[in-house]
């Protein structure tokens, strides 16, 4: 049993996480850790590389506190932080704690530091480390990292780097680094930092929106002094700065933007509709001020929300629209999922004019709303709004507006007062014609989008003011001659088809071959068919790398195949020698056949001679790209993930490319439904801000950076092998902004790309039409149209509100829902023993099923929320099936199930393509940790009193 004392240690660490999270300097102490285990500290070196000091200290102190505890853990770690220069984490550690006096000051030092950091940027970096290391506020260490920093990214990031590393020592460094400032005549940082009238002279570009970000807080407010004169920077604890406010950007907009712009500025609803790089948003931001400068001179309350459908576009509109032409006058705040803002979103509204958020944010919010929170939103912003359809957030957004419109107008009938109603701006670059082909629908679907947005005009730009259209380019490509790669794959196909008795309807790798592979692997589960399901599967894969490698070479496709039956053969292999795991004799049949065609295909794969077509004509027209222009840069398009990584790393391996100075980088979507590890928002970010300054200047894309995202005026954009909608079209072309820019759609084998784009050209003359027709109509006939759209679909909305209730009663008993391994069809567990935790995670911690599963460890060890991490996942003992991830959840592993992994018997009948929880009609009980806690205490003491 684990001694009282380490229980202690472990809920002193809890209470100081926080603390210690701001306070350790991960590189300094985690070499000096020796019970952590090397493969875990390279997972923490990187999360420091990739998120910061503070996440990482984060994994750093689950590390510490994972159990079983070695002997003097705790001292090794108090030790490891003295000995790396954390003496100030050590001290909290030991309960030499600083008063409240002295550490409220030192926060206030922190925070001002924070504060001052574009400022303080400009220092004379090596000569200012020279001296911090003098006066032992760096370690040697430290020294020689900010001297890399600056050699390999400037002295401005060194200056940062230098910051963030001095406000972690212990009270006293601020004194100490004002005396280096002194002493290496950096006068003008030293006169901003002890308030000195040089700060007025200098005009410090701070604002509370600043502050903030920098911070990552929400607890700093901007005010007027009595006297009105300077803003004051007030924090949580009572204390305050004076600052000065830095300069506004003024808003200034084309003609055509303030035409666009007229009926909103009146405060009636309107969709601008304009083409990607025409500045919407501008539009959107003087729309904004115009509304809150109006409301302000009545006397009526404002707040603004600007809703987006990606993470990256809260940062993006917050950082380059709306706050710096808007952050004097109001408050500007922004939120999304990735955001810790999101926890007190309902504060955060009641104290900013302006908050910009992802839409399911709002949508949380207004839930809430429902509930007797509320504050009056009158102005929401939808960017993307041709998103406002059935289904979608934004239309659950639009119809409680639509809802308490027409209650409205029964309120006034009856002589009540009506409920106000926000004015509403969409933004697009294109509504799309929603599959239509007829200008009839194309219509139709138009109206309904300008319907749900409650509309009076669709703005558009007049015709001839549109610039002239891009170079197209439309690149055919060849069969190969030969494929004996590909004949290969489908010779190994054909050989399970035949083993599995199945009899495919379409042509291998084809889109349609994948649907009719998906929809055998859920019936053969459903069926307990073992023998069709797992060679359905693994058709999959070899479907997948025909794809791959008519889209990219030879070798990503062995490459892809070879991981995937490696990754196989390690299911099947159990972590404990003494227990087996079953390999039945399809599997064994699978397993055989790639090992006896490897070699031929690894042999095949390095033979550029039977290399497909596409790839030859992207390489050619890359190169003609970069050495035709001057400065070139430009973005391919790609289908899926894994392909896009595999071009960038054929570029990057490609000499040819280097000579002309090419520089690849890829950036692809943040959603964990891929088996591809997604991209964090912060590295999108990343690679995007390299595109914008050059330091990248080819990005391979997924559909992620078709849409919104504020990609620099590029001057080519190829489209390789991917062609969606209209929409996508014109959203891609749009990236294109720079003069003399070309649009290039590149075929590849079983695409169909190039029928598909001659389809969108004719639904996008065919919306353009649809938007005149639409606009010409006279305003009667417009709004008859829209009222009747706006009444189908309160009335559909509720025929759907119905079903989904009674979709959603879940009167089923717990008892009556069985689970069972989707690989092997093993009965795992009951209804009544999974338990939910913070209404989101499915676990099951029963001793019972702790004997049915195996723990492996998750190479793509990923952070999710502050309470949890997964952990390693676990899979079935007797097959090697995935059945979700061990999550470590305040302290204790609990076994987290994703139903996808197995197949739902409900009642007798079964459920073979459930994909999410919410497919399950069955209400979970509460996960309680309390009680878990205790049985898990009891337990350990019981085995401990049979070891005596």
């Amino acid at each position: 049993m684990e001694s009282e004392t380490d229980e202690m240690r472990e809920c002193l660490i809890g209470c100081l996480r926080p603390r210690l999270k701001e306070l350790i300097v991960v590189d300094r102490v985690l070499d000096l850790i020796d019970f952590i285990e090397n493969e875990q500290k390279e997972r923490i070196r990187q999360k420091a590389r990739n998120d910061g000091d503070i996440s990482a200290a984060d994994y750093l102190i689950n590390a510490v506190v994972q159990k079983p505890h070695t002997p003097g853990w705790f001292t090794a770690f108090v030790d490891a932080l003295n000995n790396g220069g954390c003496n100030f984490a050590a001290d909290y550690m030991q309960l030499n704690l600083p008063t409240p006096e002295a550490e409220a000051e030192n926060e206030n030092c922190v925070r001002l530091i924070h504060l001052l950091i574009p400022s303080l940027a400009d220092m004379a970096t090596e000569t200012v480390c020279a001296h911090c290391f003098s006066e032992r506020l760096l370690t040697e260490d430290e020294r020689d990292r900010i001297t890399a920093e600056i050699v390999n990214r400037g002295r401005r990031s060194g200056a940062r780097e230098l910051l963030r590393r001095i406000i972690k020592c212990p009270p006293g460094w601020y004194s100490t680094f004002l005396q280096v400032l002194k002493d290496t005549e950096h006068h003008v940082l030293y006169n901003e930092l002890t308030g000195n009238e040089a700060v007025s002279a200098r005009q410090t570009a701070l604002t509370i929106s600043q502050s903030a970000d920098l911070l990552g807080i929400s607890h700093v407010t901007i005010s007027r002094t009595f006297c009105d004169s300077e803003p004051l920077l007030s924090f949580a604890d009572g204390s305050a700065l004076e600052v000065a406010r830095s300069p506004e950007k003024e808003i200034t907009l084309r003609d055509y933007q303030m035409e666009v712009a007229g009926p909103a500025l009146e405060g009636k609803n309107i969709i601008v509709c304009l083409p990607t790089g025409s500045g919407k948003t501008r539009v959107a931001v003087y729309i904004t001020k115009e509304h809150l400068d109006r409301r302000k001179a009545e006397g009526k309350p404002r707040k603004v929300i600007v809703l987006v459908n990606k993470v990256p576009l809260v940062e993006q509109h917050y950082s380059a629209e709306f706050l710096p032409f808007l952050k004097n006058k109001y408050k500007v705040e922004r939120v999304s999922g990735d955001s810790q803002l999101k926890i007190s979103f309902t504060e955060i509204v009641k104290k900013n004019d302006i908050i910009i958020c992802t839409a399911q944010i709002l949508e949380n919010y207004l839930e809430r709303a429902n509930s007797g929170e509320d504050e009056d939103l009158t102005l929401i912003i939808i960017d993307e709004c041709h998103h406002t359809q059935k289904g979608g957030v934004y239309n659950h957004i639009m119809m409680r507006y639509l809802k308490q419109k027409h209650k409205n107008k029964r309120l006034v009938k009856e002589q009540k007062e009506p409920v106000p109603l926000p004015q509403i701006l969409g933004l697009t670059a294109s509504p799309g014609v929603g599959g239509a082909t007829k200008m009839e629908k194309a219509e139709e679907h138009i109206l309904r989008i300008c319907a749900n947005l409650d509309a009076s005009r669709i703005m558009t730009r007049r015709q001839e003011e549109f610039k002239k259209e891009q170079r197209k380019i439309v690149v055919s490509v060849e069969d190969r001659r030969e494929d004996p790669f590909g004949d290969v794959i489908k010779k190994i196909m054909t050989a399970i088809h035949n083993h599995a008795e199945l009899t495919p309807t379409c042509d291998l790798g084809s889109q349609n071959y994948e649907q009719w592979v998906v929809q055998k692997e859920r019936q053969a589960a459903k069926d307990e068919n073992q023998k069709v399901r797992v060679c359905a599967e693994h058709l999959r894969q070899y479907s997948e790398s025909l794809n791959l490698c008519n889209t990219i070479r030879m070798q990503d496709a062995f490459s892809f195949l070879n991981k995937y039956y490696e990754e196989e053969m390690k299911k099947k292999t159990a972590p404990e020698e003494e227990h087996k795991i079953q390999i039945t004799d399809t599997e064994r049949f699978l397993f055989n056949l790639f090992k006896d065609n490897k070699k031929e295909l690894e042999t095949l794969a390095k033979n550029p001679e039977y290399e497909n077509d596409s790839l030859s004509k992207l390489r050619t027209k890359i190169l003609h790209e970069f050495s035709s222009r001057d400065e070139a840069r430009g973005i391919v398009f790609i289908k899926t993930r894994r392909s896009a990584i595999a071009l960038n790393q054929w570029i990057q391996e490609n000499s040819k490319f280097a000579d002309i100075g090419v520089k690849s980088a890829y950036v692809i979507g943040g959603g964990d439904q891929s088996v591809v590890k997604p991209m964090t928002s912060a590295e999108q970010k990343d690679v995007l801000k390299k595109f914008g300054n050059g330091q990248v200047n080819l990005l391979i894309a997924t559909t992620v950076a078709e849409e919104g995202l504020d990609i620099p005026a590029c001057n080519f954009v190829i489209r390789y092998g991917l062609v969606t909608n209209e929409i996508a079209m014109i959203q891609a072309q749009g990236r294109g902004r720079a003069e003399d820019s070309s649009y290039t759609l590149v075929e590849v084998k079983n695409s169909g790309v190039a029928e598909k784009e001659c389809v969108n050209e004719y639904r996008k003359n065919m919306m353009n039409k649809a938007i005149q027709k639409i606009k010409s109509l006279n305003q009667a006939a417009y709004e008859k149209r829209i009222t009747e759209f706006q009444i189908q679909a309160i009335m559909e909305e509720k025929v759907r509100m119905t079903k989904k209730k009674q979709k959603d009663i879940k009167n089923e008993s717990p008892s009556n829902v069985k689970f069972s391994c989707r690989s092997c069809s093993e009965p795992i567990c009951t209804g009544d023993d999974i338990q939910i935790i913070e209404n989101m995670h499915r676990v099951n911690v029963t001793p019972q099923f702790r004997k049915l599963y195996i723990q492996r460890e998750n190479t793509t060890l990923q952070e999710r929320l502050l309470d949890y991490e997964t952990n390693g996942f676990i899979a079935c003992k007797n097959c090697g099936q995935r059945w979700g991830s061990m999550m470590m959840y305040k302290g204790i592993e609990c076994p987290c199930l994703d139903v996808k992994n197995f197949v739902v018997n409900l009642n007798g009948k079964k459920i073979s393509k459930c994909t999410k929880w919410n497919e399950v009609p069955i209400k979970f009980s509460a996960f309680d940790y309390a009680e878990h806690a205790i049985n898990m205490t009891m337990s350990d003491n019981s085995d401990d009193d049979e070891t005596m």
